[in-house]
């Protein structure tokens, strides 16, 4: 037994290492870590190294541990203005468009396997949600800076989306299972009246439970190293409590920690840490698991029809379904492109398809073999071009600062304040002499292994560390002081214009140096005011803005969204989107509109030329007729 003991633990934490130790190969090459995980849960199961683990209810039940701990760190992760900016289109994707991939990959299965239509939409079910982890690591790996719309809608979507999905994929196991054959309108009123009480009651135990952790952190005055395990024992009570009354847990513990994470919470570096850590652990875990329990032997005899339909998700459903359910809030064509096919699949996708399994559905493990490779072909494809496809879209924009070396150290005793250790980087502002703001304090300074007043330093040099108390919430000023200037390609210079421009200008002054055509309740607002005001009422970084013959480019916005900086260019210097065909609908009637025209215009040609002839041939054959 002893020794069971041992021999268990090393191969499990062997296992764990080599995953960690992939993430550097993925760091290098840009290649989809979760799929890396997966390989390696797959190359040591029983096909493999020949561990041999067949236990479904072990495997759901540790993955939806983890699946809840990663769940409530991308919400204590997500900021208030990310999911103000983007709730719209991400909840529309997390709800309608879940059920829309659903519809669509169930019909697409039922006639590419041999399985019923109930069965055919509950793998749709299974794949219909996307993975938050593989998107925001490939996007990380490859140093893409992409718009925060675009990321905004990602990431809410990616948090939102699985309760639904979890909740399809369980009522659909429970009514196969119970060999029930209802009518459809009497399912869709079961799966309506369901879904909106499942989703009620999660909700309301998620903000309960996060205003619940956020009091109790506050009240209890508990040593830094029990406090981040406190939270997380926390956060899995809201997951389990949901659970028990028949609440989506997974939409619980999201909640909870998006309430958390916002609030002023108590130690919330240290908690940063430590949950970044566990969410990682978890998804090692979890992706490993999985991979042991799969059996590669048994994909051959299924492998055709789970390709052919993991490229229908990718090229047909998931567009589709984004495509309608961004049309009311009228997204740039490129945007809705990226989102349609950043929908990767992942660890959810296989943790549903293990319910047909814990259900003792006939066909449960087809549908659990099924659903493994077509994450493995979405890792594979997709994984791997998210960022040529975010560079061909123009998604991507210049940094925004240069490296910037900065440490956050929580105070004792204190919530209202931070102090914050920066690194002078050479070429910064406060290395090329500017003056750090008076509700800054500065108290310490380390210089070449002594520490000195900050009075006394004089001018700060490159290589300095500085100690500073701030508020807390402190605007990003700071961190544009400490950094280096970012390095700049000439292509991104071009992008924010040749010329700079006050936005606290007269727009009247544009109109009288340039012309573009504004309206006289235009010309009274403020450059900035009116850019705003074009863009729909919220500015983001590098937004654009095109005025008759001149172009406006936000350079930079302030932490309440107000326009900083304008550049002005007098021809559009923004990437040309090539949007593909297959990821829009508007490129799709473009292309059909035009070979519409290009087919009618040789046709026309020919009329006009027959005509042309025959005109020509009227004077002719009236004088024959006449000498006749």
């Amino acid at each position: 037994m002893e020794h069971a003991i041992y021999l268990v633990t090393l191969v499990g934490t062997a296992l764990v290492v080599a995953a960690a130790f992939s993430s550097l190969i993925a760091f290098r090459f840009g290649a989809p870590l979760l799929l890396l995980f997966l390989c390696i849960g797959l190359a040591s199961g029983v096909d493999g190294l020949g561990i041999e683990f067949d236990n479904a209810r072990v495997a759901y039940f540790a993955g939806s541990l983890a699946l809840a701990v990663i769940l409530f760190d991308s919400g204590f992760g997500t900021p208030l203005n990310a999911l103000r900016q983007a709730a719209g289109p991400a909840l529309s994707l997390a709800t309608f468009g879940v059920i829309l991939t659903t519809g669509l990959f169930g019909a697409a299965a039922y006639y590419l396997l041999d399985l019923s239509w109930l069965e055919s939409f509950l793998l749709g079910a299974a794949v219909a949600s996307t993975d938050a982890a593989a998107v925001f690591f490939l996007l990380r790996a490859g140093e893409i800076n992409l718009r925060e719309r675009v990321r905004a809608t990602l990431e809410v979507e990616s948090g939102t989306n699985d309760p639904i999905a979890i909740f399809l994929t369980i009522t659909l196991v429970e009514i196969i299972a119970a060999h029930a054959n209802p009518e459809t309108h009497v399912l869709v009123t079961d799966l309506i009246l369901g879904f909106l009480l499942n989703m009620g009651l999660g909700a309301v135990v998620g903000v309960l439970g996060g205003l619940g952790i956020v009091r109790l952190v506050d009240r209890l005055n508990l040593d830094h190293g029990l406090l981040p395990i406190f939270v997380l024992t926390l956060s899995l009570m809201v997951f389990a409590a949901a659970g028990a009354i028949g609440g989506s847990g997974f939409l619980a513990v999201y909640l909870a920690g998006l309430i958390a994470g916002n609030s002023d919470i108590r130690a919330v570096t240290i908690l940063k840490r430590f949950q970044d850590g566990m969410s990682w652990l978890a998804q090692i875990i979890m992706f490993l698991i999985l991979g042991l329990f799969a059996t590669p032997s048994q994909f051959p005899a299924i492998m055709v029809p789970a390709v052919l339909l993991g490229l229908f998700l990718m090229f047909v459903a998931r567009p589709v379904a984004v495509w309608l359910c961004l049309i009311p809030f009228r997204l740039p064509r490129p945007e809705i492109a990226f989102v349609s096919w950043v929908g990767l699949r992942g660890a959810v996708s296989i943790l549903l398809a293990i319910t047909p399994l814990l259900g003792g559905l006939e066909n449960g493990r087809t549908i659990f073999n099924v659903a493994f490779i077509i994450v493995l072909v979405s890792l594979v494809v997709q994984g791997w071009s998210v960022g040529p496809l975010a560079r061909r879209l123009g998604l991507i924009v210049p940094a925004r600062l240069g490296p910037l070396d900065k440490v956050k150290l929580e105070l004792p005793g204190s919530a209202h304040h931070e102090l914050l250790a920066y690194r002078v980087a050479p070429g910064s502002p406060v290395a090329r002499g500017e003056r750090i703001p008076r509700w800054a304090r500065p108290s310490l300074v380390l210089r070449d292994g002594r520490s000195m007043r900050f009075q006394d330093m004089g001018r700060l040099a490159a290589g300095d560390q500085v100690y500073i108390f701030v508020p807390d919430r402190y605007p990003r000023l700071l961190d544009k002081l400490f950094a280096s200037r970012a390095v700049v390609d000439p292509e991104d210079a071009d992008f924010f214009g040749a010329f700079a421009v006050d936005p606290a200008r007269s727009a009247a002054e544009l109109e009288a140096a340039y012309t573009p055509g504004l309206s006289e309740a235009e010309q009274k607002l403020t450059v900035g005011a009116l850019v705003t005001a074009r863009l729909g009422g919220h500015a983001e970084y590098a937004d654009r803005v095109l005025i008759g013959p001149i172009e406006l480019i936000v350079r930079d916005v302030d932490d309440k969204g107000k326009i900083t900086g304008l550049g002005l260019s007098f021809e559009p210097t923004a990437p040309v989107a090539r949007v593909p065909v297959f990821l829009s609908a508007g490129e799709i009637g473009d292309r059909v509109s035009a070979f519409i025209r290009n087919w009618r215009k040789p046709t026309e040609t020919q009329t006009a030329e027959a005509t042309a002839n025959e005109k020509a041939l009227e004077p002719t054959a009236e004088k024959i007729t006449t000498e006749g």
